[in-house]
């Protein structure tokens, strides 16, 4: 039964992480296309209307998946947890200084402000690497370097309106396409080897007892090489 229950679990986070996903593809591609639609579309109103409700829910999509994610290595789950946390940190500040311009629409006109949402984007960037990098997708790959690109180019003006709004629509189209290939991956590839987890939680005194217990284990079956 416990065994059972901690698989359940397993996959309801497995789920909920990729749910993040989505939610930060769906947030960032609906903004792209009221930025691309014409003026006197009816979309583009209504979606800047809500633009503040869109930019929260790619807020809870980045600090979902940045705490859902399984790395192996600590410090960086941390860092990007960190940049998570400081973009939406940012990004808030600025909607709350600016609330009568909708967020995304604020973000997109004044490119200084990709100081304060361009953590949250490079921690995006981080999670799509380590996708790219230990499921070999190459669309991952492309996002990590595209995304920080994106960041930069408009943070600097170097691009047309016209490009910027174009790059934005192929970065959209490609984190669409990333978050819908997380759901034909098979679930006990995002849970990766839970040993690794469970070994980082223990303290010093429980790894030393868990490799005395390894050890006795190993002498019990009359195997003499020392386990490390």
């Amino acid at each position: 039964m416990l065994i059972r229950m901690l698989l359940q679990a397993d996959k309801v986070e497995v789920w909920s992480y990729r749910v993040s996903l989505t939610l930060i593809a769906t947030a960032f591609a609906t903004g792209t296309v009221a930025a691309l639609a014409p003026e006197d579309a009816v979309l583009a109103p209504v979606v800047w209307a809500n633009g503040n409700l869109l930019a929260a829910a790619g807020g809870v999509g980045i600090l979902g998946a940045t705490t859902l994610i399984h790395i192996y290595i600590t410090p960086i789950k941390r860092a990007l947890q960190t940049l998570a946390a400081l973009g939406c940190a940012g990004g808030a500040w600025l909607a709350l200084q600016h609330s009568d311009v909708p967020l995304p629409q604020w973000v997109a006109t004044h490119p200084s402000s990709m100081w304060f949402v361009g953590p949250a984007f490079a921690a995006l960037a981080g999670i799509c690497f380590k996708e790219g990098f230990c499921y070999e997708k190459r669309e991952s790959f492309i996002l990590s370097g595209l995304i920080p690109l994106l960041c930069l180019l408009h943070l600097t003006g170097l691009m047309p309106e016209v490009a910027d709004k174009g790059f934005s629509a192929v970065v959209a189209g490609m984190l669409l396409f990333f978050a819908a290939r997380k759901y034909t991956q098979p679930v006990y590839a995002d849970i990766g080897d839970k040993t690794v987890f469970e070994w980082q939680a223990m303290s010093e005194e429980e790894q030393r007892a868990k490799l005395e217990q390894i050890r006795l284990e190993v002498a019990a079956y009359g195997e003499d090489e020392e386990v490390v």
